[in-house]
């Protein structure tokens, strides 16, 4: 049972310490829309989205209301397109008309995003999958609240480094499509290693073919609340520290198992998992970055900040899983660029790099997240860095992922706004060495060989 004490502790974490739950994202399968011709395919796909969530974002509402207990997305995710249109879609129009079916959709039931536009292609490529991925900039250009994902690699099969390639080329394409807004296109397009069939954050979340025909995930978020905590034992030991963000994790996932079982049942879907992951905003005080400066670090990406985010990391899983028995989806801490002030600060302070970053990203949830880079930086740049970040997903069985911003007439050092809970970022120098002679070899890179356990 919850007593009041507890209560009152929640109470002060919503009003004060920006603890919210950032989504409720209802998966819906689309296997039952297939068809081989392409009205009723979208026709199907348009018909049981709005069917099964037309009250997702009333039901939302009314938990905020009851509880007081701020949601901040109401979200869609949906099977990967790529298996749902190969039938009916010859052509890249195809399914770019899937995608407007998807935002129309989206639009009429009233959520702020519906992901599912991706493909599987970790260790080889359809037909219709390559013609999705090569569709992929026409759809983000056309749609507002579509997002896309594309996975090409796991710790099981290695990475398909053809798709690696073509998606450099895409989010090129993508960033070009959508300059007039600085490539925000490209702020919902995600590249995974190892993605999870439950994640209900944005833009990587999509209804994997292991999962029922519909489901509720919840994702929570606390880093301002795991930060109060943290500056109350400023100066203690490593142990001390621990136990402080793990106790907090657990407050704060129970915050979200209320919310992911009253929309279950209101919503008369089965509950999936609680994602716990500590997912920033811009908004001053709900930083991932803040936190490890208070736990000692002057900015994020000083020395030690590997080690203070491994330890956040760790500590938020082991509280997370004590309140509740379905845990899943990412649960860890992210570290967008544009979506944490504190990020923002430090790369303004030179004291964070993409190549700091990517040592961060062996230790977090995802990986190099919403960071934009000049838009001059070559497509092989682009692919390399995917490579690289694949790489760290599949010798660390874990999940890594990829959402660069190449900010198409902008170069380093510039300032790029993405608005609401996107952020804004400082465009952030790469590499420019080559590596196009390695992106450009055919094929795939070999699983590790820790992936054979059969």
């Amino acid at each position: 049972m919850i007593n009041r004490f507890e209560v009152d502790e929640t109470n002060e974490m919503i009003e004060k310490e920006n603890l919210d739950v950032r989504t409720i994202t209802m998966g819906i399968s689309l296997l039952d829309c297939i068809s081989d011709d392409p009205d009723k395919l979208n026709e199907n796909i348009y018909n049981k989205i709005v069917k099964k969530a037309k009250n997702l974002v009333p039901v939302g509402r009314e938990i905020e209301k009851e509880f007081g207990i701020p949601i901040v997305n109401k979200r869609i995710s949906v099977t990967p397109i790529s298996l749902i249109g190969g039938p009916a879609c010859k052509t890249t129009d195809d399914f770019v008309r899937i995608a407007k079916t998807l935002d129309r959709a989206a639009r009429d039931v009233s959520v702020n995003f519906i992901g599912g536009y991706s493909a599987v292609v970790s260790k080889g490529i359809t037909p219709a999958e390559e013609l999705l991925i090569r569709s992929i900039p026409k759809a983000l250009s056309a749609t507002g609240l579509v997002c896309s994902s594309v996975n090409v690699g796991s710790t099981k099969t290695g990475i398909d480094m053809d798709a690696v390639r073509l998606m450099g080329r895409v989010i090129k394409e993508t960033a070009e499509l959508t300059k007039e807004s600085d490539s925000l296109g490209c702020a919902k397009l995600v590249v995974f290693c190892n993605a999870p069939d439950d994640n209900p954050f944005m833009a990587g979340a999509f209804h994997g073919v292991t999962e029922g025909d519909c489901v509720i995930n919840v994702g929570v978020s606390g880093p301002g609340v795991v930060k109060t905590a943290v500056s109350k034992v400023r100066g203690e030991n490593f142990e001390v520290l621990c136990e402080t963000i793990k106790k907090t994790a657990f407050k704060v996932t129970r915050v979200g198992q209320l919310v992911a079982k009253e929309a279950s049942e209101r919503l008369n879907t089965p509950f999936g998992i609680v994602d716990l992951s500590l997912a920033p905003t811009p908004a001053i005080g709900d930083s991932v970055a803040d936190i490890l400066c208070e736990m000692g670090l002057e900015y994020a990406g000083a020395p030690g900040t590997t080690a203070a985010l491994a330890l956040l990391n760790d500590q938020v899983k082991k509280g997370g899983v004590m309140a509740s028995s379905y845990v899943g989806g990412l649960s860890g801490a992210f570290i967008p660029v544009s979506e944490d002030q504190g990020m923002v600060n430090a790369v303004m302070a030179k004291a964070l790099t993409i190549e700091k970053l990517e040592a961060m990203t062996c230790v977090c949830s995802v990986g190099l997240d919403m960071i934009a880079v000049p838009g001059d930086t070559e497509e092989t740049t682009i692919a390399g860095i995917i490579a690289d970040e694949m790489a760290i997903g599949m010798v660390n069985q874990k999940t890594t992922a990829v959402r660069l911003i190449p900010v198409i007439g902008k170069g380093e050092g510039e300032n790029v706004e993405f608005g609401g809970l996107l952020g804004h970022a400082p465009i952030m120098p790469v590499n420019r060495y080559s590596c196009s002679d390695f992106v450009n070899r055919k094929g795939r890179i070999p699983a590790p060989i820790h992936s054979f356990k059969n």
